[in-house]
């Protein structure tokens, strides 16, 4: 296992996660302060799906199938709490880390595939 895949698989999760509950309007009211816009839901399920569903074959090519989907577990188990945490005591902040979770987590691609 290693950590930069473990860290990427964590912020794509983080922000897979964040976009599926800012495409709510609990969250989204909470978050930024305002209903979600009707034709931004569907992107932002979408979004959030294929980030979850790229860090599972992300999880997958570097660890293979007998750890790839244990490792996914614990990376959304993880991204959850996060999100969740995020959700309960700062709701503006999940924006903005879901933003950079993001990049950052692109970031370790070419890391991983030189390491």
């Amino acid at each position: 296992m290693t950590p930069l895949v473990v860290a990427l698989n964590l912020a794509l999760c983080f922000a897979g996660f964040a976009a599926l509950a800012l495409s709510l309007d609990r969250h989204h009211r909470d978050a930024l302060a305002g209903r979600v816009p009707p034709g931004r839901v569907l992107p932002m399920r979408l979004a959030g799906w294929g980030l979850l569903a790229l860090s599972l074959a992300g999880a997958v090519a570097w660890e293979g199938w007998n750890f790839g989907p244990v490792q996914w577990i614990g990376a959304l188990t993880g991204a959850a709490l996060l999100v969740v945490l995020v959700l309960s005591y700062r709701p503006a902040w999940l924006r903005p880390a879901a933003l950079l979770a993001l990049p950052l987590g692109l970031a370790l691609v070419p890391a991983i595939l030189l390491g």
